[in-house]
């Protein structure tokens, strides 16, 4: 998987191997590559949901700055 995937597609994937794991028939050897798979998945939407909350952040800070300088 391509580690361009958007927030969305990622945790769909995410999802979908969680389902293949939770339902146990996978021989060992695919279920840990699913695992490591999984992993990186949630490595990855744990990144962008970080990289999106930090932009959030910097706007309501920003906004806050405007609104201070608007009531001197």
């Amino acid at each position: 998987m391509s580690d361009k995937l958007s927030f969305e597609k990622a945790l769909e994937a995410l999802e979908k191997l969680v389902d293949d794991l939770e339902k146990g028939d996978l021989p060992l050897e695919e279920a840990v590559k699913k695992y490591e798979e999984g992993m990186r998945l949630s490595k990855q939407c744990k990144t962008m949901l970080e990289k999106a909350e930090a932009a959030l952040v910097r706007v309501m800070n920003e906004n806050d700055e405007e609104t201070d300088i608007d009531e001197n």
